[in-house]
């Protein structure tokens, strides 16, 4: 499953995605993993759920958000959950780029059996039609 979270600044996107994120933490007998970009999230989210900031990994577009979401997978497919805060950020707000992971991420989550709930600063009218049916 594939849920996008979408919105303009200050619409409250981190806070319904801090939620998940923690309800995850209680429910899944798996690895529930969260992807910000630096480090605001720190005191939000519960320890049971690996907090990783890809500025650390210098992740900073689509590509490199793919090559480590298939890393992370690779060395714990006991994945249950993928959440990923500002994800079109760190696709350099790239809408096309960020389409193609979209996409990917669904052939991941059902492939590996993973939720995948992400983020985007962007209005649900600028959104590429492809993607809105991950809303």
């Amino acid at each position: 499953m594939i849920k996008l979270i979408v919105g303009l600044k200050g619409s409250g996107k981190t806070k319904t995605l801090i939620e998940k994120v923690n309800a995850a933490t209680e429910a899944s007998k798996g690895s529930v993993i969260c992807l910000e970009k630096g480090d605001k999230l720190r005191y939000d989210i519960k320890y049971q759920a690996r907090l990783i900031d890809v500025e650390e990994y210098n992740i900073d577009n689509a590509h490199g958000l793919r090559c480590f979401v298939a890393g992370l997978h690779a060395s714990n497919s006991d994945i249950t959950h993928i959440f990923i805060d500002s994800a079109l950020k760190i696709c350099k707000d790239d809408a096309a780029d960020f389409a193609e992971f979209v996409k990917l991420a669904e052939v991941w989550a059902e492939k590996w059996n993973c939720e995948f709930f992400m983020t985007a600063s962007i209005a649900e009218a600028d959104l590429p039609e492809e993607l809105k049916k991950y809303l």
